[in-house]
């Protein structure tokens, strides 16, 4: 039996003036963890003369003291990869071992040691096929007065592998079948103590047993997938078109989710249902599975492609682990590859592979779809912690317990548009012991009281989300990726992995606290009402229009009463916010056109892209003051300004932020943008609402 307890030992470093540089190369010293995965390996010989060998193992120990646990209570320091002899009386003996990281960190453990001169009795030994990796056998052996068990897996030329009573050890064949196993136990006597399994079958894994990691939640325009049960695939596209290839195709389904299995590979097509531009996306990612396969050749092939002009990426993959691949874009490209009307892709190999999650994807252009307030789901089991994600059997909140704390769950969490992040706790929150609280609603505690300056940021590859801000957290305050407070330092960041629902108003959040310890959260999307909701125009009076060097100043140009007569058919028009978050500019047949449109500053018909088609959408982050408009050729008050400058100097923009404040018990908005950072030029609109 081993205790293990983690003991955290100041380290004062002597610092000297002028070496900022050495005290950069030394702060990763400082952040080192203490030492992990601490093993004793007890060898003793078999002649009763109670002889062992002690020998320590760790992850990031420099040095490990051990003590016998014996009656002179003997100890002896340690360099890694270095053992001691001692002989011992028979008995029972609890050998401490204390390891030290290099920052002076360290961690102990106690083992059992049992010196016997009797021969181990009472043999248990369970034989069983690991239930994730192939061709791979656990043995573990139990027996009185025994130290050490030797097993002889069966395989022709394999060296027997010994571990300590009490352990595991496993073997990894080379061919699935039938083995005779042998497990000799032995203590410090003489006499040893064997069992032996007959026809044990080794089996092998031949298809994936778990599901490749979920893809993140993306905007439609933000992936073409060919093949995924998380995003809509193009339909009639033929996974096995008759290329005269030897390839086997079958469908798999495991647990629901469906899987792409080619058998005998050669090599395979796929016939898209209609041809795709991905010359807009970044990465071509892919998930492979795979028994038996070293490699794989991947083709996607333009519409008319001639074998010549064929171009390929070869992936290494390694057998009974999902392979996830994202693979630029530009790979291909850089090929001389277009990419602009793919029909095909092709795979070249050998063995059996399995597909799942075949698309091209980039990086969102609009918000994040978690932008917004949220709140963790009134509801039993929103809140818990288990050993795995998914697990919850250690705490799961009931309904008494969401009742109990609904301080709590009326707590939000508030994502910007603009990458801030806010915990809004009110008066009350739930406040734990070590928070100086007794389980029980109280008034917040610092940091952890909402007044974090906080951001955040989001891996869509990866599905991960980023506080950053000390203070800032989701779920609770208490678990960070070091661990659980207060027993790690206040975290000045915490990545959560973060899955969303298909229409992203609910949001699973998993934090692993350390190590195999998973919090887990279920949080729901408010369905705010926004104050821009509803159909707005430019004001008509006199400086509603206008444009200068500072914000509240259009000294340049402000348009007056007679511009406004002029302009009339600006002035009518609409800029509609609805309720689904869409954005529409409505002009009619006609809107005031200028040069750069081909106009002559006169009223004319609307010229696209700014014509009123835009499919668009609009955020609005009522702290940070900003309204981003994503889309196309949407926009408010003038077509031409947008962050980047004015149009036609610069790119058409397929989103614009403004700067806006509401007024009027938000009837009236102001609105201005600086036309290109730093360009001094801020243009001003103020807009009623109908």
């Amino acid at each position: 039996m081993k205790n293990i307890r983690l003991i955290l030992v100041s380290l004062v470093l002597v610092a000297f003036i002028g070496c900022e540089s050495d005290e950069r190369d030394t702060q990763y010293l400082q952040n080192a963890d203490a030492p992990s995965d601490i093993v004793l390996d007890f060898r003793t010989t078999q002649d009763n003369s109670g002889l062992v060998t002690i020998t320590p193992t760790a992850v990031g120990a420099t040095k490990f003291d051990i003590a016998y646990g014996d009656a002179a209570n003997t100890s002896v320091e340690l360099l890694p990869g270095e053992s001691v002899d001692n002989v011992f009386e028979e008995g029972t003996y609890t050998v401490v071992a204390l390891a030290t990281a290099v920052n002076g960190k360290t961690t102990q453990i106690e083992q059992e040691l049992v010196v016997s001169f009797q021969a181990p009795q009472n043999l248990m030994v369970t034989i069983e096929n690991d239930p994730a990796f192939s061709k791979r056998v656990n043995v573990t052996a139990t027996a009185e007065f025994a130290m050490s068990f030797e097993v002889d897996f069966g395989e022709s030329g394999s060296e027997p592998i010994v571990g300590n009573i009490g352990d595991t050890v496993s073997f990894d064949y080379l061919e699935a079948g039938t083995y005779t196993i042998t497990v000799e136990a032995m203590g410090s006597a003489i006499e040893t103590t064997t069992y032996t399994e007959v026809d044990f079958e080794v089996t092998e894994i031949l298809a994936p047993i778990v599901s490749a990691s979920t893809p993140p939640s993306r905007n439609d325009e933000d992936v073409i997938s060919i093949f995924s049960d998380a995003y809509t695939d193009i339909p009639n596209t033929d996974f096995f078109p008759n290329w005269g290839q030897s390839t086997v195709y079958t469908p798999f389904d495991l647990n629901g989710d469906a899987m792409i299995q080619y058998s005998n590979l050669n090599y395979q097509g796929i016939n898209i249902g209609a041809a795709v531009d991905a010359s807009g996306m970044e990465m071509l990612h892919i998930d492979i599975w795979t028994p038996d396969a070293t490699t794989i050749d991947i083709y996607p092939l333009p519409n008319g492609v001639q074998p010549a002009d064929e171009r390929f990426v070869t992936k290494a993959l390694v057998p009974n682990e999902w392979n996830s691949f994202d693979i630029p874009m530009e790979d291909f490209t850089n090929q001389g590859l277009p990419v602009n009307d793919l029909l095909q892709f092709k795979f070249v190999g050998s063995g059996t592979v399995f597909i799942d999650n075949l698309y091209f994807w980039k990086t969102p252009t609009g918000p994040p779809p978690f932008v917004g307030t949220w709140k963790m789901a009134p509801e039993a089991g929103s809140l818990g912690v288990g050993p795995t994600p998914g697990d919850t059997q250690w705490f799961a909140c009931d309904d008494a317990c969401v009742a109990q704390r609904a301080c709590y769950f009326d707590d939000t969490y508030v994502f910007g548009v603009d990458g801030t992040f806010i915990n809004n706790l009110g008066t009350e929150s739930w406040i734990e012991p070590w928070q100086g609280g007794s389980d029980s609603c109280g008034a917040p505690v610092a940091p952890y009281d909402g007044s974090a300056i906080a951001t955040y940021s989001y891996d869509v590859s990866s599905g991960q989300l980023t506080l950053n801000g000390e203070g800032a957290y989701i779920g609770l305050p208490k678990a960070n990726n070091q661990g659980e407070l207060p027993n790690v330092a206040v975290p000045s960041a915490i990545t959560y992995d973060i899955l969303l629902s298909e229409d992203d108003t609910v949001m699973n959040v998993t934090i692993e606290a350390g190590s195999g310890v998973f919090w887990q959260y279920k949080l729901v999307k408010e369905a705010d009402v926004s104050p821009l909701e509803g159909s707005w125009s430019m004001s008509q009076e006199s400086g509603s229009l206008g444009v200068g060097p500072a914000v509240g100043d259009v000294t340049w140009f402000g348009c007056d009463d007679a511009c406004v007569a002029a302009r009339a058919c600006y002035f009518d028009d609409t800029f509609v916010f609805g309720a689904d978050g869409s954005f529409t500019n409505v002009l009619g047949a006609e809107t005031w056109i200028e040069g750069w449109q081909g106009g002559t500053d006169t009223c004319g018909s609307p010229v696209a892209p700014y014509d009123g088609t835009a499919q668009a959408s609009y955020v609005y982050d009522e702290t940070a003051g900003t309204l981003l408009i994503d889309g196309t050729g949407a926009y408010i008050g003038i077509p031409k300004a947008n962050n980047q400058g004015e149009l036609p100097n610069v790119a058409v923009p397929s989103s614009i932020i403004y700067n806006v404040t509401l007024s009027e018990n938000n009837t009236v908005m102001d609105v201005y943008i600086e036309s290109g950072t730093g360009s001094g030029v801020f243009w001003q609109y103020k807009l009623v609402k109908n």
